[in-house]
């Protein structure tokens, strides 16, 4: 007998192979199973991977992450937002949760579409239409996808570093454990060995590492 949540993996399967043969290869679906034992092979159905490089088994973006690591709380979904690949690919992307019958986020559908040859025609034709220099517009900051956990804990970092704006020799104490509290709530601790890594970056020892994630808890 199928217990409900591999009849959602199913349907969601269908569902990708659909909309990836619907749209091209230039659309890439991803589904993340996020009751997974190894955080880094959350990905168990993947079509048009040649997108951002990933493939079966490969790990989370920080999106999925940042939900393993709040599950207890209210996920939305995420629609319509751009991301960017390793290679500077700029895609439109959009995330969805399925929930389970207890209302537990189980599933990620992410649907991400290769927008960039479209965003060079767009700009080739405001070129020729536009009768004036146009004003600078406030568009969203593409936000990278990950090829693998390593390269997602870089990235998350790397955000700590910004959001303190400091650079870590300069650091207080009081920066570090900011930064560090970032990094804990964005979910980069599930990741495996990452406390080696952080602590060494920051210049600080596991123990004082793991004493700041206590300090704001």
């Amino acid at each position: 007998m199928f217990h409900i949540s591999e009849i959602y993996l199913t349907i969601l399967k269908q569902l990708a192979r659909g909309l990836a043969a619907q749209f091209g290869s230039d659309c890439e679906i991803v589904i993340h199973d996020l009751a997974s034992e190894d955080l880094d092979k959350s990905i168990v159905h993947i079509e048009n991977g040649h997108i951002s490089g990933r493939s079966l088994n490969g790990g989370p973006s920080a999106v999925v992450l940042d939900t393993i690591k709040h599950q207890g709380k209210k996920a939305d979904d995420r629609l319509a937002y751009l991301t960017r690949t390793e290679n500077g690919r700029i895609l439109k992307s959009s995330t969805l949760f399925i929930r389970d019958e207890n209302e537990k986020p189980r599933y990620v559908f992410a649907i991400n579409y290769d927008i960039t040859n479209l965003m060079a025609l767009d700009s080739s034709i405001q070129a020729l239409i536009s009768c004036r220099e146009s004003e600078n517009r406030n568009e969203n900051t593409p936000r990278k996808i990950p090829q693998d956990v390593n390269q997602l804990l870089d990235e998350l970092i790397q955000q700590s570093v910004d959001l303190v704006g400091v650079p870590v020799p300069l650091m207080t104490k009081e920066d570090k454990i900011k930064a560090i509290n970032y990094l804990n709530e964005a979910g980069a601790f599930l990741i495996t060995r990452s406390g080696d890594k952080v602590s060494k970056y920051f210049g600080i020892s596991k123990y004082t590492l793991y004493s700041y994630v206590d300090i704001n808890k």
